[in-house]
């Protein structure tokens, strides 16, 4: 009996906590009694606390009371703020397309959208393959370039510009050794850049077997000859206006297949340094350009498949009709997405596929041709990041030099783009054969709108509008010329009997 009354007393010590102490419940069971052994049923942390901090008796009158061994005078008591991972499966988080949630990969987004966009066209091209058949003509493309195989004038021209190479060379040359004063070396660069941009055009416009795809692929020659020449000429001149010690830091970077060997002036002066950098795909020249370790074959293959696939003959006598109506607008509507299709095709297959291509082939190391100019909320910025080879070469060779000499950035930025305007014109009316301002127009305008875009819109609205002007504008000034070109070559030839 005596151990009897021994075990009620204990287990009335597991369940009373004095006078006037409530037991708490938690999951219909009390807190008390889930922590006899320290943790609770669910595996939940539980803290001590002693007894004698339990209120309403003295130390001495509960261990009187309920008779418990000094070893076992402690107590668990389960606290909520110690929730286990387990009962617990929410937390403060954002949907992952909020902006506010920071996510940023859509890769699967994008890969759907390339999805559905073959699976959309898929039927369009089998059933214009099965009514109209093979379009694409190996014929029609060398006719672009060519109109006689045997009489290539286009391609005569580009070899031309040797003479142009050359030139510079030997003046610089003449320069190093100190044969010719710096006055005098100015002026025959000036008159060899002169020439370089006025010879073609002249040609182009007195040989009227040159098509107007082989004059503009000639004149884009011609135009990026221009700058390379006269990057060469400016760096070369920095290079004489520093000691020796000041000229090998120009050199921005070393070969990366661990040479340690460095040109400096006037040891780059030579034939096979300057046809590397007339070949590189850049505008801006150094004596020591950043180098691959290697060629990497697989990576040229597969530029070269993008290359070839890319290439499309895009189909435009269906759209000659409308335009003999002469709303542009009505006709341009329908022509717009597909002209801006070829355009970030035209994109993608020159400033990635091609350039990286011929990096790779040269183990040029520098492959930023372009930056995430999609994401463009200004036109400023589209322009800074589409073209990052003409941008550098504005930037270096134009823009700062404008700074240095008291203009001011707004004057600069405005030079920037007369030029920019001037070259657009040249590649595109000169080719053509016809005087017309559309595309100068075109980039003039663009002062006014990055003005408004930068100071009226913000965020996505500001990237819509620069969407916008690529999708709308672009295509308008393009339909213009086609219209002029249609009117002045087949409609007056229709007249007179045939085209010309």
């Amino acid at each position: 009996m005596e151990e009897t009354g021994a075990l009620i007393r204990k287990r009335r010590a597991t369940i009373s906590t004095g006078k006037g102490v409530p037991l708490k419940q938690v999951n219909g069971r009390s807190e008390v009694d889930e922590s006899v052994n320290g943790r609770s049923d669910s595996g939940n942390t539980v803290t001590k606390r002693n007894v004698s901090d339990l209120p309403s008796t003295t130390s001495k009158e509960r261990k009187k009371r309920i008779n418990v061994p000094s070893d076992r005078q402690s107590v668990h008591v389960f606290k909520l703020s110690h929730v286990s991972p387990c009962l617990s499966c929410h937390r403060l988080q954002e949907s992952l397309l909020s902006s506010a949630s920071g996510y940023r990969n859509y890769r699967g987004v994008l890969n759907w959208c390339v999805v559905m966009l073959v699976l959309s066209n898929a039927r369009l091209f089998l059933e214009n393959l099965l009514k109209y058949g093979i379009l694409v003509d190996p014929i029609q493309v060398v006719s672009l370039f060519i109109k006689d195989p045997y009489n290539m004038p286009a391609a005569c021209l580009v070899i031309v510009s040797n003479v142009f190479i050359v030139a510079a060379l030997y003046t610089e040359r003449r320069l190093s050794v100190g044969c010719i004063s710096e006055r005098v070396g100015l002026l025959v660069h000036s008159i060899n850049l002169s020439v370089t941009l006025c010879f073609p055009v002249t040609i182009v416009l007195m040989v009227k077997s040159i098509t107007p795809v082989g004059g503009a692929s000639a004149l884009g020659v011609y135009t990026v000859l221009f700058l390379k020449l006269y990057s060469y000429k400016d760096v070369n001149k920095w290079c004489r206006e520093m000691s020796h010690a000041k000229a090998r830091s120009l050199a921005r970077s070393l070969s990366c297949n661990g040479q340690d060997y460095q040109v400096s002036y006037p040891g780059n002066v030579t034939l096979r340094d300057l046809y590397y950098f007339v070949f590189a795909p850049t505008l801006c020249y150094e004596l020591n350009f950043p180098r691959s370790p290697r060629i990497r074959m697989s990576f040229l293959l597969r530029r070269l498949f993008e290359m070839v696939s890319s290439w499309m003959i895009p189909i435009i006598q269906s759209s000659m009709k409308p335009l003999e109506v002469n709303i542009i607008p009505l006709s341009s509507l329908s022509h717009q997405v597909p002209n801006h299709l070829l355009w970030l095709i035209f994109f993608y297959w020159f400033f990635h596929s091609s350039l990286n291509f011929i990096a790779e082939l040269l183990q040029f190391g520098d492959r930023e041709f372009y930056r995430d100019w999609w994401n463009s909320e200004t036109i400023t910025y589209f322009w800074q990041n589409w073209n990052i080879p003409v941008h550098k070469w504005c930037l270096r060779h134009f823009y700062k030099p404008l700074l240095k000499s008291g203009v001011s950035k707004w004057l600069g930025q405005s030079a920037v783009f007369l030029a920019s305007a001037f070259f657009h014109e040249y590649l595109v009316s000169v080719p053509l054969k016809m005087l017309r301002p559309w595309a100068f127009m075109g980039m003039m305008a663009q002062l006014p709108l990055a003005w408004f875009v930068a100071r009226f819109l913000r965020g996505n609205y500001g990237n819509a509008a620069v969407w916008l002007s690529l999708i709308i504008g672009q295509p308008i000034a393009v339909l213009m010329y086609v219209h002029d070109y249609y009117v002045l070559h087949y409609r007056e030839g229709s007249a007179g009997g045939g085209p010309e």
